[in-house]
């Protein structure tokens, strides 16, 4: 067996098991939210009619530190809740970019004019993207979720009319639903079945994604990114963020190779680049995201972090 298929199996292996455990444990966390946080205090929070809901949508993402591929269930959630559609694309751009490690790694790493030119790129172009999209009507690209209806102490409602239901706000251990009991200790019944449930749906597209992502990384000259987003090409910026998308290397990890690369002579705007373009969007994200979006949405999110990516890029020859 060749190092490349070594290097290759390994990270397939790799990224089954920590995509899987990622995916099952923050669909149990969104599980757990939803049965005490009723769906419509979150469409109220984060209702696209209201300035306050894309600016909380940004702090979500900043304290929710995500990869781009573990947004996935939390964004699933959000649309259940019937999030509005501008904050909840907010949230997906700047979870896996805003969040604390992130920044204190960049900060460490490259001082603060870079880091504060990748902050306000990734901040600004998530509002502005979110609010547009909204605006010109790209929510009609979200496919339509089975919305799982909780009952008052939280479990799924299959039988009970849904429409008399309200969610569980006080501290009261027992309510009714077609004359029959039931406990708080049923607050959490059906929270592993839906998860499971989510898990088994994005499973195909997860390991098509993981398939492709471990065969590019281990086969992908390690040279690549260095020989055609060197200081001499013109379309370093470009290129970086290019190669930086099909390649799953979570921010922590790419953040450290930057450094190296920029100590080999790669431009500072080349690096930022290759940082939004690989932490903002994956292949195998992309995979996933096909699953919750249709064709149209899919390319608009795709070119909204090559766009951040350039904008950060070519900003640093202004202020670095």
């Amino acid at each position: 067996m060749t190092a490349q298929l070594q290097d290759t199996l390994g990270m397939f292996a790799f990224l089954a098991v920590e995509l899987s455990v990622l995916f099952l444990g923050i669909s149990l966390l969104v599980g757990v939210l939803q049965r005490h946080i009723p769906a419509s205090k979150v469409e109220a929070l984060l209702s696209s009619q209201r300035r306050a809901g894309y600016f909380l949508a940004v702090g979500l993402g900043a304290i929710t530190p995500f990869c781009s591929c573990s947004t996935i269930p939390m964004l699933k959630g959000l649309i259940r809740a019937r999030a509005g559609f501008g904050p909840m694309m907010v949230f997906l751009f700047a979870s896996p970019l805003l969040n604390p490690i992130i920044v204190v790694l960049l900060l460490a790493n490259f001082g603060l004019t870079l880091t504060s030119i990748y902050v306000l790129a990734a901040l600004f172009v998530s509002l502005g993207a979110g609010w547009l999209l909204q605006k010109v009507g790209f929510d009609r690209f979200v496919r339509q979720q089975p919305t799982k209806v909780a009952s008052s102490c939280g479990t799924t409602v299959n039988s009970c009319s849904a429409a008399k239901l309200t969610p569980c706000e006080s501290s009261v251990t027992t309510t009714t639903c077609g004359g029959k009991i039931a406990s708080q200790e049923g607050k959490y019944r059906g929270l592993w079945q839906e998860a499971w449930s989510d898990f088994l749906g994005v499973l195909p597209y997860l390991l098509v994604g993981i398939s492709i992502g471990s065969v590019i990384y281990g086969f992908m000259p390690t040279t690549l990114l260095e020989q055609y987003a060197g200081p001499e090409n013109p379309f370093a910026i470009p290129v970086a963020a290019v190669i930086g998308v099909p390649l799953y290397i979570r921010a922590e990890a790419v953040i450290p190779m930057a450094a190296a690369l920029m100590a080999k002579g790669v431009g500072a705007g080349t690096v930022l680049a290759l940082i939004i373009g690989s932490a903002g969007a994956s292949l195998t994200e992309l995979i996933l995201l096909r699953s919750l979006f249709k064709l149209k949405l899919l390319v608009a999110f795709l070119s909204i972090i090559f766009s951040m990516a350039m904008i950060a890029g070519y900003s640093t020859y202004l202020f670095f």
